[in-house]
């Protein structure tokens, strides 16, 4: 849990519960509220013109969701969207800032994790400007396995449908299937009752 949960609600958090589906905010909102899950995930999407949708991130338990959007006066740039049932703490902005004013180590947290983020976005990037599908499907497994604390090799099991990742790397899903095979055979995962394990 990035920050804990009895110290948000002593600045005036609430709880939320949310049915699959539900949409937290859209592309062009104005970020108004912390947001950190409690259970579930949220998506990040983004829909392009052709209404394809584009999978940016999928957050799981503990993790907050644009945070960086509170530090600075933009509108998101992408949906927040319930990926399943979920729960989620979430704290005005204005209470928000005045926390990390009174803790400075909770500040310094919010600090590494914004950089650890925006490092791997960096390499999440230079992945899937590659032509090549296994770097792609590689740097959006291992994107996602960046949020475990477990980094052993097989350890992580991939929260995404084989559909869900080709909208992260911008490929096929017949590409997907066919390149998560031969990483399989290359021994880069392991797929176990038709999940992927990194």
């Amino acid at each position: 849990m990035l920050i804990p949960e009895e110290l948000l609600l002593s600045y005036g958090a609430e709880i939320e519960d949310l049915s699959p589906s539900y949409v937290i905010f859209t592309e062009n909102s104005t970020p108004k509220y912390y947001y950190q899950i409690i259970e579930g995930r949220i998506k990040l999407n983004h829909y392009d013109d052709e209404g394809k949708e584009l999978i940016l991130a999928i957050l799981n338990k503990g993790l907050s969701v644009c945070e960086l959007l509170l530090f600075i006066d933009q509108q998101y740039p992408v949906n927040a969207i319930a990926f399943e049932q979920t729960k989620v703490i979430k704290l005005p902005k204005s209470s928000f800032v005045k926390l990390l004013d009174d803790h400075s180590q909770i500040s310094r947290d919010i600090n590494k994790f914004l950089s650890e983020r925006l490092y791997y976005k960096y390499i999440m990037l230079e992945n899937n400007a590659s032509l090549r599908p296994d770097v792609r499907i590689k740097g959006a497994l291992n994107y996602q396995k960046s949020f475990s604390e477990d980094q052993t090799q097989f350890s992580f099991e991939v929260p995404l449908t084989r559909q869900q990742i080709a909208s992260i790397t911008a490929l096929r899903v017949e590409t997907v299937i066919r390149t998560i095979k031969k990483l399989e055979k290359e021994n880069f995962l392991k797929i176990i009752n038709r999940k992927i394990y990194v």
